[in-house]
């Protein structure tokens, strides 16, 4: 993240409106490779690559907060590789993890991996720790650890509906795989932080949220959801779930969230309803259908819709409804660019 954004993204966590309206974009391997011109294999296995694609997003649109900024990661196979997931990669598509238990009733057998040591994750801190002098130097910093949710990780190693049906069959195994997840989580977030003294944020991911029910959120997303995001003081909590999001969006001050990417099927409206003034929102065009696949004319008449949506701006960060998509091209985020210095 460019130095000079992130005071200006403490200040839309902290409800005000900046003096402009300000784009904020989560970008990642599903979306970077393929505008940058390179294959997925590639930005995961060239560090000088996937320091270059990010530059490139950087100097392009410089006026946008990229989120979290200089995302070292390998897809959604990162974490579950620590635990033993078998990765399997393709050239242009996103690496897949393989499950690793079978059924519930192998909680017990799953160790807590060493994030130091175990899978993936040296790699991607290692990744962080050679670049962070050339980050430095473009007048940018690494700002958020990062981690996927508990329920996320818990579905790559068991099978999402193996998962939901183990919170109704076997509620006690999964809160022990739960926990187990949850202290390798908060380690590796920990980990990220003593290694890099600059990150004053948290980034959690997890879309699991949005398919459970009220109870079950409370039950096994709210409290392991509060103990990550208390994992170290940080300015900024923030949490992705463009899932299903109005059961679990009541809880997010509770959980100690302050920014928030939810789902494009909801309202900016609606969302602050529910989530009250001390979150801000990121969003929330339609990353797929509008972004991706519409024209500059459409993107640009979607944005002025959704800024005319709210009346309030005050902590919101104009994005879209989850991460970029692939094949958003430079002409779309152009006109969601100038559709809020026209509008806004």
């Amino acid at each position: 993240m460019k130095q000079e954004h992130w005071p200006l993204l403490l200040d839309i966590v902290n409800g005000k409106v900046p003096p402009k309206p300000i784009a904020g974009f989560i970008i990642d391997s599903p979306w970077l490779p393929g505008w940058y011109g390179i294959s997925t294999l590639q930005y995961y296995s060239s560090e000088k690559l996937w320091f270059e694609a990010n530059m490139h997003a950087i100097s392009k649109f410089p006026d946008v907060i990229f989120l979290p900024g200089f995302w070292s990661e390998f897809g959604m196979c990162t974490e579950p590789s620590a635990f033993g997931a078998k990765t399997i990669w393709t050239q242009y598509a996103l690496p897949h993890a393989d499950r690793i238990m079978h059924d519930i009733s192998e909680a017990s057998q799953i160790k807590e991996p060493n994030p130091k040591t175990d899978g993936l994750l040296p790699f991607v801190l290692q990744r962080l720790v050679n670049y962070r002098p050339e980050i430095r130097n473009a007048g940018c910093d690494i700002r958020f650890a990062i981690a996927r949710g508990p329920l996320n990780i818990a579905s790559f190693l068991l099978g999402t509906t193996e998962l939901m049906m183990a919170m109704m069959m076997d509620p006690e195994s999964t809160h022990r795989l739960l926990k187990t997840i949850t202290s390798f989580t908060i380690n590796w977030l920990q980990l990220q932080k003593e290694t890099i003294p600059e990150i004053d944020g948290i980034l959690l991911l997890d879309d699991i949220v949005g398919f459970v029910g009220d109870d079950e959120c409370r039950e096994f997303a709210v409290p392991y959801l509060k103990q990550i995001f208390a994992a170290f003081d940080s300015s900024v909590r923030f949490f992705h779930n463009d899932a299903q999001g109005l059961i679990s969006t009541p809880y997010l001050h509770e959980i100690g969230v302050n920014l928030f990417n939810f789902s494009f099927e909801h309202s900016l409206e609606e969302i602050r309803k529910l989530a009250g003034p001390e979150v801000a929102l990121l969003g929330n065009l339609p990353p797929r259908d509008v972004m991706a696949a519409g024209t500059p004319e459409q993107v640009f008449d979607e944005t002025v819709k959704m800024v005319k949506s709210i009346n309030d701006h005050s902590g919101i960060l104009w994005s879209v409804g989850g991460g970029m998509p692939p094949g958003v091209n430079t002409a779309n985020i152009e006109a969601f660019i100038s559709a809020l210095i026209q509008k806004g």
